[in-house]
């Protein structure tokens, strides 16, 4: 019987895990490739510095866009979005960069884009949850 229940809890743990439900970190990894973002959700304390390591494994230039809290691209990013942008990073085909910037200090969840042409209606959108800090 504890056998089974030790079993059971090993297993739920293993697919928590899978599922990426960590908690907030300040070092993401991601990588870009055409049309997606690996992972497509990173949670991150308000206020803090957050460092960045990215590659670009696609066939064309990709972008790390994060708005502001409440503010969407749409389907198109376009000359009326640049105003609502937080940060964002731009890097060439197979390209790699690392880099910081300091995490919204208002909790909540911010989205991020590819500014490509076409990027963002073929789904590369993201999420940048911001947590309450330590």
């Amino acid at each position: 019987m504890i056998r089974s229940i030790y079993l059971i809890l090993v297993a739920v743990s293993l697919l928590l895990a899978a599922c990426g439900e960590a908690g907030p970190t300040t070092e993401i990894n991601v990588i870009m490739t055409d049309f997606m973002y690996q992972p497509s959700q990173f949670i991150v304390p308000a206020g803090k510095q957050i460092t960045v390591s990215t590659a670009n494994n696609g066939a064309v230039v990709h972008n790390f866009v994060v708005m502001k809290l409440g503010e969407t691209a749409g389907p198109v990013f376009d000359e009326d979005d640049i105003p609502n942008v937080y940060w964002e990073l731009e890097l060439q085909p197979g390209g790699s960069t690392d880099t910081s910037f300091p995490a919204p200090t208002e909790p909540g969840e911010y989205e991020v884009i590819c500014r490509t042409e076409g990027h963002i209606a073929s789904g590369m959108v993201a999420k940048l949850v911001v947590v309450p800090g330590e």
